[in-house]
């Protein structure tokens, strides 16, 4: 995707030390891709003093260093970074390929704090939410906060509210909605998102080389299975089911 393909891009102070990248164009699906071809860009030419980039599903935060650069040349950089700066996907030889991935989940009431809640305020039985679920084809957005596969798809009659009060402590594994997306959680941690089952397989091992398996673009199926189903399975690291071009 190339800069007239998704306009100019919004650069705006985000504190004393960080800006805000956003794309303002009508189309989401636009700005949610545009996004994320531009952070691909910008990681591949990092300008000096920039600490951190931090992906939304439609925002990128670039967090910098105030005592190597300025406010002025990290916009400027962003700014040079999406208007001329060739992205890595854009030769077909850098293209990766497209890898799907079935993944089991328990829908149980202790894997699914947040299911019933859930099912509520959708008009919806929990076992319809799960079927709809399982019928969703999610694709990976952006890789979140610790590598966690943020996905869009979710198939739902309305988007999921976040939690009023974020849970302190969910587990590794734990699968979680809101609006129309889905995320993974792969380490313990605080979360404002919907936590409706969980999955037995590692999803991030930062002991491998490649500590995931999965990238933005992938495609993701949630299969559901039974608590002794899941005890069964070999679940380890997660892999793909299959690999397309």
């Amino acid at each position: 995707m190339t800069t007239a393909q998704y306009g100019a891009i919004t650069v705006e102070p985000f504190g004393d030390s960080a800006v805000m990248v956003t794309i303002p164009h009508a189309d989401q699906a636009i700005r949610r891709a545009g996004i994320v071809a531009f952070r691909d860009r910008f990681l591949a030419h990092r300008p000096h003093g920039v600490l951190d980039v931090v992906s939304g599903l439609e925002s990128l935060l670039i967090e910098f260093d105030p005592m190597q650069t300025a406010l002025e040349h990290v916009e400027y950089a962003a700014r040079l970074v999406a208007r001329w700066a060739p992205s890595p996907a854009d030769g077909p030889a850098r293209r990766r390929a497209v890898r799907t991935f079935a993944i089991p989940v328990v829908f149980d009431d202790d894997s699914g704090p947040d299911m019933a809640s859930v099912a509520e305020e959708l008009g919806m039985a929990p076992a319809d939410v799960v079927e709809a679920i399982a019928e969703s084809t999610f694709t990976i957005a952006l890789l979140g906060a610790a590598m966690a596969p943020m996905m869009d798809g979710l198939k739902v009659p309305g988007p999921v509210r976040r939690r009023a009060e974020p849970r302190t402590d969910v587990a590794p594994g734990a699968i979680m909605i809101a609006g129309t997306n889905a995320i993974i959680q792969p380490f313990p941690g605080p979360t404002g998102w919907r936590v409706v089952g969980r999955t037995p397989h590692t999803i991030v091992d930062i002991s491998r080389p490649d500590p995931v398996s999965f990238g933005t673009g992938d495609i993701v199926r949630f299969v559901p299975v039974t608590r002794d189903e899941a005890s069964a399975l070999d679940a380890g690291f997660l892999l793909p089911t299959e690999e397309a071009v």
